[in-house]
């Protein structure tokens, strides 16, 4: 005999994030049952074997009393109310105490520029009516809907038993960074482990496009931040070590000519007043040598390395996403050629997704400056593993950081 759909019996009271999910729960009313809406409870018996198999996630299923919630089940599996209502009652504690340990931050490196794209525990009301409302709760709970969709994937990859020990602690790694990413909305991805860019709306692809990003002595950093403008017609204020590494040596080679070819200008300082001065009065060769620094800037045209638009998130690191007009990196299969920015294979497209058209300059003035209305998130990530249909794609650790992160101690359990 299938459980009875009941009212879990939930009473609406002030509600603390800092509370525990049996007070939190508490606190929220949900008319029906959550785990036991349709006839069979599959979302009672997907969340237990989540549950029960939350090690794969660096946590302890011994947090979530999983005997005592599968011994519960089985008893609503009987068809008494009451069962039922105390089997859904545990089962919302256990669902709500679970998503905000996997959405809490985790301590993978990312820099985060705009402390609230930092995840946060989300509060027990969102969790449970985000469940409650899902048109298949079965499928909510199987594919972890609070969480990104790489992260389910993933998952059932390591679950499955299929994986060997080398490959399962890889993928164990990447769910971590996964967890640094939002579960819905707009936002731009870019994976520099697979030199790609993707646009996100609400859990799905819409767009995606090639990138370049930075050379392993540059690495591209993890970072989330709010795209706040774009940049027409930029110009491009070369880093000092860049200075010296690419465009002094040509200086010594080739003269001063080659500056004017290349549209460079030679600044006072780096202030925001600085002057143009006169190449002619610098140490070429002690520039290349790096005894000296330099600041140059490129002015926009056909040989700025910006291209045509930049897109800003300011950062203390300096990092954007940024046009070329170096379109034949694109086709290279490993595109580890920048000093940590990301330059895009199309630019314009992934503006006029920003900003819903076309971006044009008006008129030659440089630096363009077009704010964008409602700021989009951008998370640059580092995932060597990413769900492929039913598979996995495995990406070179171009960083060293898979590396590195193994070589740490595992963090303390829950």
């Amino acid at each position: 005999m299938r459980p009875a759909l009941v009212c879990a019996g939930l009473l609406l009271a002030p509600m603390s994030l800092a509370a525990p999910a049996t007070a939190q729960v508490a606190a929220v009313r949900i008319p029906g049952s959550i785990f036991f809406r349709d006839q069979g409870g599959q979302a009672a018996t997907e969340l237990v074997r989540l549950l029960s198999t939350a090690q794969v996630d660096g946590l302890d299923p011994k947090r979530y009393r999983t005997r005592e919630l599968s011994r519960l089940v089985r008893g609503a599996f009987g068809g008494n109310p009451a069962a039922v209502a105390r089997a859904d009652r545990a089962l919302s504690e256990a669902y709500v105490r679970y998503a905000q340990d996997l959405r809490r931050a985790p301590n993978v490196g990312v820099i985060y520029v705009d402390p609230q794209l930092k995840p946060q525990a989300p509060a027990a009301a969102e969790l449970l009516r985000s469940l409650s409302s899902a048109p298949d709760p079965d499928a909510f709970v199987r594919n972890m809907g609070w969480m990104h969709p790489y992260y389910a994937q993933l998952r059932r990859q390591v679950t499955d038993g299929s994986l060997d020990p080398r490959t399962r602690q890889l993928v164990q790694l990447n769910m971590q960074r996964v967890r640094s990413l939002p579960a819905s909305g707009k936002y731009v991805l870019v994976n520099a482990a697979a030199q790609r860019l993707f646009m996100i709306e609400n859990g799905q692809t819409v767009d995606m496009m090639r990138v370049v990003v930075g050379k392993p002595k540059y690495a591209t950093p993890m970072m989330a931040a709010y795209i706040r403008y774009a940049s027409l017609r930029p110009y491009w204020n070369v880093p000092s070590d860049l200075a010296a590494e690419r465009i002094a040596p040509n200086v010594v080679k080739g003269g001063l000519p080659y500056l004017k070819a290349k549209g460079y200008q030679v600044l006072s300082d780096w202030s925001d007043n600085a002057k143009v001065v006169n190449p002619a009065g610098l140490d070429w060769s002690a520039i290349a040598a790096g005894r000296q620094e330099v600041r140059l800037r490129q002015l926009p045209g056909p040989s700025n390395s910006m291209g045509d638009m930049k897109f800003m998130f300011p950062n203390a690191q300096g990092i954007y996403l940024h046009d070329t007009p170096q379109d034949e990196l694109f086709g290279e299969a490993s595109r580890l050629f920048s000093g940590g920015c990301v330059r895009l294979e199309a630019a314009s497209r992934l503006g006029a997704w920003l900003f819903g058209k076309p971006l044009k300059a008006k008129g030659m003035a440089p630096e363009q400056k077009v704010p964008l209305a409602t700021p989009v998130p951008v998370y640059l990530t580092y995932l060597t593993t990413v769900p492929s249909g039913s598979e996995i794609a495995v990406y070179d650790d171009i960083y060293g950081r898979d590396g590195a992160a193994r070589a740490q101690p595992r963090l303390a359990r829950r």
